[in-house]
């Protein structure tokens, strides 16, 4: 379902080798995943909503 939209990779997961990874993808609302369990949960966030997270960091 998810798997249609573009997703970004986090620009905090590269080098360590740690393999901790995010990806989010923007279009009408803002999703987020873990980048190693691609078909596994997703967290959905309002437009609104995300932009209070990211104003808030």
């Amino acid at each position: 379902m998810f798997q249609d939209r573009a997703w970004r990779k986090s620009s905090y997961s590269g080098g360590s080798g740690s393999g901790n990874c995010v990806e989010v993808s923007l279009a009408q609302n803002a999703l987020v995943r873990d980048t190693k369990n691609a078909s596994g949960p997703v967290l959905a966030f309002s437009t609104s909503a995300w932009r209070a997270l990211l104003s808030s960091l």
